[in-house]
């Protein structure tokens, strides 16, 4: 069975979904990215796995059942490759806290290794939402990769392809950097959901 990652950054307010602002302030960033950040959690805890850890950058705990691991590394992609450095053992999916829309089921698909060494999310602006790997060694290919680029995906697969690995894509889903794209995904999101309601209230 695998292991489940969230790379996730502490929701505090002037250090998380500045690109929110304007229109939101950054109490009410924070709070999107909270929203964002539980749902992720509650989606990665309905999904089977072997272990599930909250890879962190600041104070915010782990949920109950769950490991906490400081993420490592000035850079993203080295905090990225990192966290798969520091919990080698199984297969193993990342995800970050900005697809609010995230379903078990989709966690499932990211963790199906039968005929591949990896999987890959992309994401509609360029990046990826999801990286699923058979072995941690080959996260090595993420240390050479720009972040936060709209070629980040695309050379993140290359890279992947290069080291002779066998790659299944996963849905290209939207994540959440301003405020149109929060509104667009909280539409995508259950209804009961803590990350609709939080952006449903701040667009009324």
């Amino acid at each position: 069975m695998t292991q489940l990652l969230v790379l996730a950054k502490t929701p505090v307010p002037g250090r998380v979904k500045t690109r929110l602002c304007p229109p939101w302030t950054y109490e009410q960033a924070a709070d999107v990215a909270a929203a964002a950040l539980s749902d992720t959690i509650v989606a990665v805890s309905s999904a089977p796995a072997t272990r599930r850890t909250l890879v962190v950058d600041g104070d915010h705990p782990a949920p109950a059942g769950w490991t906490r691991l400081a993420q490592r590394g000035r850079w993203l992609k080295d905090r990225l490759a990192n966290a798969f450095a520091d919990t080698a053992g199984p297969p193993t999916v990342l995800v970050g806290m900005d697809t609010p829309q995230l379903t078990a089921k989709l966690l499932a698909r990211a963790a199906d290794f039968t005929d591949a060494d990896a999987t890959l999310g992309l994401a509609e602006d360029g990046g990826w939402w999801a990286l699923g790997l058979r072995r941690a060694g080959d996260a090595s290919v993420l240390r050479s990769i720009a972040t936060s680029t709209p070629e980040t995906g695309a050379q993140t697969l290359t890279a992947l392809r290069d080291r002779g690995l066998r790659v299944t894509l996963l849905p290209v889903l939207r994540d959440v950097d301003t405020a149109p794209d929060a509104r667009a995904v909280a539409q995508m999101c259950s209804t009961g959901g803590r990350f609709r309601s939080t952006v449903e209230a701040m667009t009324e």
